[in-house]
């Protein structure tokens, strides 16, 4: 393995986003087998660093200009695992939150596949959007709440599902339009990352 290839590989921020997606089966583990109050608030502690490790390797790539290809598609990866996994374990718990998780599934799948096409043709996303960022915020923090607090009012849940679905529709508008609008915005990549 050259040189470049260890710098584009071993970054701080790939490192952060490897990191969150091993907290992935330790949140699942605590939160299932979750007992007394406490065992919630550790769940949700664990939830919390990894979002705070999600916007912390945002802002060391761009400060140190850290930002790779792999890196556009480790983060995100590591984002919606998390946030895929998160919304299996609290439906259980609450069964309307499976409708947030087939909005989820639909627009995830929409991008996986629309990513993988452009991927392809040597195309890709210059970077998350905006609209992506604040729905992945509203998420995380509407998530930890429901794991934080286990006997929410339904009227509590239901609430919190509406925001999340609002958020989700939001950005699920803007890729859409990022990807297939007047204006996309894709940019050209070096060469394909998928093989043709």
């Amino acid at each position: 393995m050259n040189e470049n290839v260890k710098k584009e590989i071993f970054t701080v921020p790939n490192i952060l986003s490897l990191f969150r997606l091993a907290l992935i089966p330790v949140y699942v583990y605590l939160y299932l087998t979750a007992q007394k109050p406490m065992d919630y608030v550790v769940a949700a502690v664990i939830l919390a660093v990894s979002t705070l490790t999600d916007m912390l390797d945002g802002m060391i790539a761009r400060h140190y200009h850290m930002i790779s290809y792999l890196g556009k598609i480790l983060d995100p990866l590591a984002d919606k695992a998390t946030q895929g996994v998160m919304i299996i374990c609290l439906g259980l718990r609450h069964p309307v939150i499976w409708i947030m998780f087939g909005l989820f599934f639909i627009k995830e799948s929409f991008m996986v596949v629309v990513g993988f096409i452009n991927l392809r043709r040597g195309r890709m996303l210059k970077g998350a959007l905006i609209a992506g960022k604040v729905c992945t915020t509203v998420l995380f923090i509407s998530l930890i709440l429901l794991v934080l607090i286990p006997d929410m009012s339904q009227t509590g849940v239901y609430v919190l599902t509406g925001i999340c679905l609002l958020f989700m529709l939001f950005s699920f508008a803007m890729y859409f339009a990022a990807y297939f609008g007047k204006q996309d915005q894709l940019e050209q990549i070096d060469s394909p990352i998928v093989g043709r």
